[in-house]
């Protein structure tokens, strides 16, 4: 496999963002998905919809999101509703819960660990899909990106726990957190291949690192960002975006990088990437290209 093309800048705007899709040279057909993070209530990090709206209206996209699988104030669409009203992300788009009704499935035949899918039966309205991603940290996956983003953001509520618990049926709250690690991390590594394999072309990445603390969007309660801004990265590939950015943390000189790195490395988040790539969704050689 060649190299993967990775396009970075250091400007951090709402014009920038939509530089960066331009340099892909890549056009989103038809109806247009656009995943971002709503934001957990009380979360300080997350990327606000005025910075993402040039961008957004650039596709004519519609704002897509899933329940989450735990307590708060997205796990219910009523609740996520709401909460994309309070974060006015429902005031400048057009919003879609896409499991608010039922779930379907996406085949993984080749899958490490899981051979299905949960997702949203809404995502078969859309002919493709921009990821717009918030790099920084989690708790549980070491960080997050596009990868993440493919995976548990787009899975249902129901899917989320299904990947959590590398494929086990019915899986409760607490099975999540007590779940092996390494199959968890290929269960999304599995899962965001399926809805690569769904889309096929029809996909472009989009990663900012802005506001990166250690802990995801998803926490009501988080740390404050650990590392300066870095910048927005731009892609067709997946695991090369994400190794990137891994890259550009690592090779920092940001006296918050060992702290991010730490929590990387401690929850084996780098296996994600290794995983994808095993999977044949993209490459971790990749060719930074500054503009």
């Amino acid at each position: 496999m060649e190299k993967a093309k990775v396009y970075f800048t250091k400007e951090i705007t709402p014009e920038a963002v939509v530089r960066m899709y331009e340099a892909l040279g890549r056009k989103l057909e038809g109806k247009v998905a656009v995943k971002v993070h709503s934001g957990e209530r009380g979360n300080q990090n997350y990327l606000r919809p005025e910075f993402m709206k040039p961008m957004i209206e650039h596709v004519n996209g519609t704002v897509v999101e899933c329940n989450t699988a735990y307590d708060g104030a997205r796990d219910t669409t009523e609740k996520h509703l709401e909460l994309m009203k309070e974060h006015e992300w429902s005031k400048y788009f057009n919003v879609d819960i896409m499991d608010s009704e039922e779930d379907i499935t996406l085949d993984i035949p080749n899958g490490k660990v899981i051979k299905k899918n949960y997702v949203g039966k809404n995502l078969l309205n859309y002919d493709s899909m921009l990821v717009l991603s918030h790099f920084k940290g989690h708790p549980m996956g070491g960080f997050g990106g596009a990868l993440k983003q493919l995976s548990i953001g787009i899975a249902s509520s129901k899917g989320k726990r299904y990947i959590h618990c590398h494929g086990k049926e019915g899986a409760s709250y607490e099975d999540m957190f007590t779940a092996d690690q390494i199959k968890f991390l290929e269960a999304m590594a599995d899962a965001a291949s399926s809805v690569v394999n769904h889309f096929k072309d029809n996909i472009v990445y989009i990663n900012v690192m802005a506001n990166m603390s250690v802990d995801c969007d998803c926490c009501n309660v988080a740390e404050d960002p650990c590392m300066k801004d870095i910048g927005i990265l731009a892609s067709l590939d997946p695991v090369a975006i994400d190794q990137a950015c891994i890259d550009l943390v690592k090779n920092s000189n940001d006296p918050g990088r060992d702290h991010l790195m730490e929590r990387i490395n401690s929850r084996h988040g780098l296996h994600t990437i290794e995983a994808a790539e095993e999977l044949g969704i993209g490459t971790r050689d990749y060719e930074l290209i500054e503009i």
